[in-house]
C-alpha cells in the first residue's frame, strides 16, 4: 500500500508540472561581452561567415542541429528551481553580416514543450580593429567581437511555484537566466577564440 501511495503522490506531482497557468511570467535581460581576435577584421570576418563551421563545433556540449542555410535549433541543456526544470531548445539564426555587424535572432521552430516557455533572442556582434592593442601581443593589428544580447523568456509555470511569493519567483528566474547566459557565453567565446586562431595558424591571446 506505501508503494502504491508513492505512486500516486509521484504522479500527482507529475500532472501538476505538466499543467502550467495560462499566463506566463516574462523575465528579460541585458548582456554584453567581447572577444579578442590576433587578426584583422577582414579575416574574422571570413571566418564568421563561415558560420556552418565553427558554429556546429563551438556550440558543444550543446546539441546544435542545422534547420536552414543560416539557423540552427539549440539545445540548451537542463536548468532549474524551485522543483521546477526545463531543457530550452531555440532557433536561432544567423544574419549576413551588414557594415561590420552581425545580428542573431530567435526563429520558430516545432518542439514538445512549446506549451511552456517562450524565448526571444537577439544578438548583435560588432568587429572594431584596434592597432593600438596589437603591439603588446607582437601582431600587426587585433579585432575586438563586442557582442551584446537582450534576451527574453516567458514561462508557463505549473501552479504549484506560485507557492512561492512572485518576487521570489522573479528573483529566481533572472539569477537561472543571467547564470545561462553567463555559463554559456564564457564558453562559447573561448572556443570561438581557440577554433579561430587554430583554424588560421595564430597564437592564441593570453
Amino acid at each position: 500500500m506505501e508503494c502504491q501511495s508513492n505512486q500516486m503522490q509521484n504522479l500527482e506531482t507529475e500532472t501538476k508540472i505538466k499543467q502550467p497557468t495560462s499566463s506566463p511570467l516574462e523575465f528579460r535581460n541585458q548582456f554584453e561581452g567581447k572577444m579578442t581576435m590576433l587578426s584583422d577584421a577582414e579575416t574574422v570576418q571570413e571566418y564568421l561567415d563561415a558560420h556552418q563551421g565553427w558554429f556546429v563545433r563551438c556550440a558543444s556540449p550543446m546539441t546544435v542541429e542545422p534547420i536552414g542555410e543560416n539557423s540552427y535549433a539549440l539545445t540548451i541543456g537542463r536548468f532549474g528551481a524551485l522543483g521546477f526544470e526545463l531543457e530550452p531548445k531555440i532557433g536561432v539564426e544567423l544574419l549576413p553580416e551588414n557594415n561590420g555587424i552581425y545580428r542573431m535572432e530567435t526563429v520558430p521552430i516545432a518542439r514538445n514543450d512549446d506549451h511552456l516557455y517562450e524565448v526571444d533572442y537577439q544578438a548583435e556582434l560588432q568587429l572594431a580593429e584596434n592597432p593600438e592593442k596589437a603591439e603588446p601581443k607582437n601582431c600587426d593589428t587585433i579585432t575586438e567581437v563586442e557582442w551584446t544580447l537582450d534576451l527574453g523568456v516567458a514561462i508557463y509555470f505549473p501552479q504549484f511555484i506560485y507557492r512561492f511569493p512572485k518576487p521570489v519567483i522573479r528573483r529566481t528566474g533572472n539569477r537561472v537566466l543571467a547564470q545561462i547566459v553567463r555559463q554559456v557565453s564564457r564558453r562559447l567565446t573561448y572556443k570561438v577564440q581557440q577554433d579561430f586562431h587554430r583554424t588560421y595558424n595564430l597564437p592564441f591571446p593570453s
